[in-house]
């Protein structure tokens, strides 16, 4: 588990996270939302191990964090940053192969490969593979960066139960449309149910409804609300984490809440 307790982070005298303490589970897509500037990127930042809290701890596995070498982390979470910048003119199989780095000499050629095909594929970067990354639209690069972060934590045979790799996404539908939102969301779902930990930072919380097992609502640096979409999608609770009244409703498909403004 990669667990944060008590965190706290001041920035330039702000208090951005107070005292949060939030878990990500192997086998789960915890959605994590807000209005701006309530400390989600922040909070990532801290559980990704590249921002030390002021306060409180971050573990994994119940080892703190920071006692964990940079490339044995590596191989247990990887990273989508909102705005990724790559540009070398590298070729997106390249680009992607990049992502298998901390492996090296642990993993064969041929598995290394294999999960790049795989990565390639579940993006569907396939028909991308020898463009160079540069030439690429917003979207073809947020796509090709996402298969780059699913060959970092992609799971692996003989891994033992516990030894899942964790997936933090800094807002992953960006520059996506409609279709490719569905998609990246469905591969979350996916990886889960492999045993991979997912958190996502999330705009729409209609898309956290549909996909999440938990969701999780920062304002002003604290915790509101963390539990199942059918508790936190409350007409009070939203009201008072985004400052607007919504009604919630019910997925005439799979029953699950969805907020429409009141």
């Amino acid at each position: 588990m990669l667990a944060a307790a008590g965190i706290s982070v001041d920035l330039h005298r702000t208090a951005v996270l107070r005292n949060v303490s939030l878990d990500v589970r192997p086998g789960e897509v915890l959605a994590l939302i807000g209005p701006n500037g309530a400390g989600k990127s922040t909070l990532l930042h801290v559980l990704s191990g590249a921002l030390s809290p002021d306060r409180g701890a971050v573990r994994l596995d119940g080892r703190l964090l920071k006692s964990w070498t940079r490339q044995a982390l590596a191989r247990r979470r990887a990273v989508l940053p909102q705005a990724p910048v790559l540009l070398f003119p590298f070729r997106v199989i390249d680009v992607v192969m990049l992502g298998r780095s901390p492996h090296l000499g642990r993993a064969a050629r041929t598995t290394d490969l294999w999960i790049v095909d795989a990565c390639l594929r579940e993006t569907g970067t396939t028909g991308l593979a020898e463009r160079l990354y540069p030439t690429l639209s917003g979207g073809e690069r947020q796509r090709v960066q996402l298969a780059q972060a699913l060959a970092q934590v992609w799971p692996e045979h003989g891994r033992q139960p516990g030894e899942g790799g964790y997936l933090l996404f800094d807002e992953p539908t960006n520059n996506l449309d409609l279709r490719h939102q569905q998609a990246i969301m469905r591969t979350a779902r996916r990886l889960a149910r492999a045993g991979v930990g997912v958190l996502a930072i999330l705009h729409d919380p209609n898309l956290a409804a549909l996909h999440a097992d938990r969701i999780c609502i920062l304002r002003e640096g604290r915790v509101l609300a963390d539990g199942p979409p059918d508790t936190v999608m409350e007409p009070n609770l939203f009201e008072t984490a985004f400052g607007l009244r919504v009604s919630v409703q019910r997925h005439p498909r799979c029953g699950r809440p969805l907020v429409l403004p009141a």
